[in-house]
C-alpha cells in the first residue's frame, strides 16, 4: 500500500508512520497533506489539526452537523465522528481520484453519516442548505497554498449562509514573516462574522517563522474563555487572540474581494525538509 498514486491533480504519496502501526501520511509534492491513525482517529499528528480539535472540543456537547471544505484523508471528520457520535458530515473535495484512494486504502467508509461531494469548494458550498451546519471547516490547499478564491468576502458570505446562527467556522491557513495574508483574511472574515479569534503557536503568531494559523469565527458568539484556556494547555501550547487585541493585529488590513490581485503565501523550501 505505501507508494505513489496518480490522482486527478497530479500524484500523491502514501507513507506509513514507522512509530504507529496504523498511522499513515498522505503527501503531495513533498508536502504532508493529512495524517490518520486508522485505529485511533483521536490521535492527531499535525499541530494545526490539534489546534482545530481544541476549538471543536469546547463547542457545546453533542453531535454536530459539519461541512468540510477540503477533504484529504478526512482527519477532522474521523475525529468528530469518534468524539461526537451521531455527527453528520459533508466533505467537499475536488479530486475524485483522491477520494477513491482514501476510500480504498484509508477506510473512508469507517466514518458514519459521511457524504462526499466531488467538486470545487465554492461550487460545493453553493449546494448546501441555508443554516444547516453547526461547524464548517475550511482546510483547502492547492499544493502548499490556500486557494485565494476561498478567502474572499463573497465566499465568506456563502459560508455564513450555510452556518446556523450559533455555528462555528474554522479556517486553516499558512503564512510567514509579518503575516500579511493572515491580516487580510482576518479582515475578510471580520467583515462577515460578528466574533473572530486567531489561534496559533506563539512563534508563528509573531510572524517569526512560517506555519499554520487557525481562524475561528461565529455570527453570534465563540466560547473565547474556553478556547483561550484550551489553546494554552493543549498538546500544542498556543495563543488565542481576540477582541481589541485582534483588532490591533488586523491594523487596517483590507478585506479580500473576488478579483483582487492577492497571492496566498507559499512556504520556504526548507519547511518540509
Amino acid at each position: 500500500m505505501p507508494g505513489m498514486y496518480p490522482v486527478t491533480f497530479g500524484a500523491v504519496e502514501l507513507l506509513r508512520d514507522l512509530d504507529r502501526r496504523d498511522g499513515w501520511v498522505l503527501s503531495k509534492d513533498g508536502v504532508p497533506q493529512s495524517y490518520v491513525d486508522l485505529q485511533d482517529p483521536t490521535y492527531l499528528e499535525f499541530e494545526y489539526v490539534q489546534l482545530m480539535a481544541d476549538v471543536i472540543d469546547v463547542l457545546p456537547d453533542g453531535p454536530l452537523s459539519c461541512v468540510h471544505v477540503g477533504g484529504g484523508a478526512c482527519t477532522i471528520p474521523r475525529f468528530v465522528a469518534a468524539t461526537r457520535p451521531g455527527s453528520r458530515h459533508i466533505v467537499i473535495e475536488p479530486d475524485g481520484l483522491l477520494v477513491d484512494l482514501v476510500r480504498e486504502y484509508l477506510n473512508l467508509r469507517s466514518i458514519p453519516r459521511l457524504k462526499v461531494l466531488v467538486t470545487g469548494g465554492r461550487e460545493g458550498t453553493a449546494t448546501v442548505w441555508d443554516e444547516s451546519a453547526d461547524l464548517v471547516v475550511l482546510d483547502a490547499f492547492a499544493g502548499a497554498t490556500m486557494p485565494v478564491e476561498l478567502a474572499t468576502t463573497e465566499y465568506m458570505g456563502d459560508l455564513a449562509r450555510v452556518l446556523r446562527p450559533t455555528g462555528t467556522l474554522l479556517i486553516n491557513l499558512a503564512d510567514g514573516k509579518g503575516l500579511p495574508f493572515t491580516r487580510r483574511l482576518l479582515a475578510t472574515v471580520a467583515s462577515t462574522f460578528g466574533q473572530v479569534a486567531l489561534v496559533a503557536e506563539p512563534g508563528v503568531m509573531r510572524g517569526r517563522r512560517f506555519g499554520n494559523l487557525i481562524v475561528a469565527a461565529s455570527r453570534t458568539a465563540l466560547p473565547l474563555d474556553l478556547m483561550t484556556r484550551q489553546a494554552a494547555r493543549g498538546l500544542t501550547q498556543a495563543r488565542c487572540v481576540h477582541g481589541e487585541a485582534l483588532t490591533n493585529f488586523i491594523a487596517g488590513a483590507a478585506p479580500i474581494n473576488d478579483g483582487d490581485p492577492v497571492m496566498a503565501p507559499a512556504p520556504p523550501p526548507a519547511v518540509f525538509d
